[in-house]
């Protein structure tokens, strides 16, 4: 299966760098390139790529706003973003989180690694496992806003289990660590995980982690660092 990806950047010599690396995969290939946020969301429509990787600050409509409104819409469902910036500030992590995007990641990203996000983003993962980005998810996630809430009661469609997975993905744990740690395989943590998302109605990890900080499941980061889940 290839895998279609969607450029969204204004500057056209990093979109050109950008299309060059993803073509050169045999399983990647660049479907479309968007100059602000207004042409990504059109394009994103025409085109219904697996993968839109989206500046933020872009003329007109930016980044942010473009990823909610695609992710806003039931018929583009199945794209994923991936925010691609210069500026990994805490704040922008979790607007483009709350926005539904599934993974934020560092223009300073290595060729090898920018085409594992992708790839990564496309199966429904997300790109929060480094401690540092635990902390900041922990932080912004759970402070009031004027962000839709959920409610304890929503986690009630969950078995125990799923629960467990739930919360072991919010603190950034990968399939693989989550298996490590339950003993279990990679396959069997990666179906409880399909399942919950499934139940919760979440587009992708990165919206089980919203949801499982939102309900009260997981808990924000303690002042030494820690969480504490239910």
């Amino acid at each position: 299966m290839t895998l279609r990806v969607l450029l969204a950047d204004d500057q056209a010599l990093l979109r050109g760098a950008f299309r060059l690396l993803l073509d050169s995969a045999d399983d990647i290939t660049v479907v479309g390139e968007a100059a602000d946020g207004r042409e990504a969301v059109r394009l994103t429509r025409e085109l219904l790529p697996d993968v839109v990787i989206m500046d933020i600050r872009m003329p007109g409509v930016d980044g942010l706003t473009a990823t909610s409104e695609i992710c806003a819409d039931p018929e583009l469902r199945a794209s994923r973003i991936l925010i691609l910036t210069t500026y990994e500030t805490d704040e922008y992590v979790a607007q483009a989180l709350r926005a539904g995007a599934g993974g934020f990641i560092g223009k300073g990203i290595g060729a090898e690694d920018l085409l594992h996000a992708v790839r990564t983003i496309a199966e429904g993962e997300t790109l929060l496992s480094p401690a540092a980005t635990r902390s900041l998810v922990a932080r912004f996630l759970a402070t009031p806003d004027d962000a839709p809430r959920h409610h304890p009661e929503q986690l009630a469609v969950l078995t125990p289990r799923e629960r467990e997975m739930v919360a072991l993905v919010a603190t950034g744990l990968s399939n693989q660590e989550i298996a490590e740690r339950m003993f279990l395989s990679p396959f069997t943590v990666r179906a409880h995980v399909q399942r919950a998302m499934t139940k919760l109605q979440a587009r992708d990890r990165a919206q089980l982690v919203v949801i499982a900080y939102r309900t009260g499941l997981v808990q924000a980061a303690a002042p030494d660092g820690g969480t504490a889940s239910s």
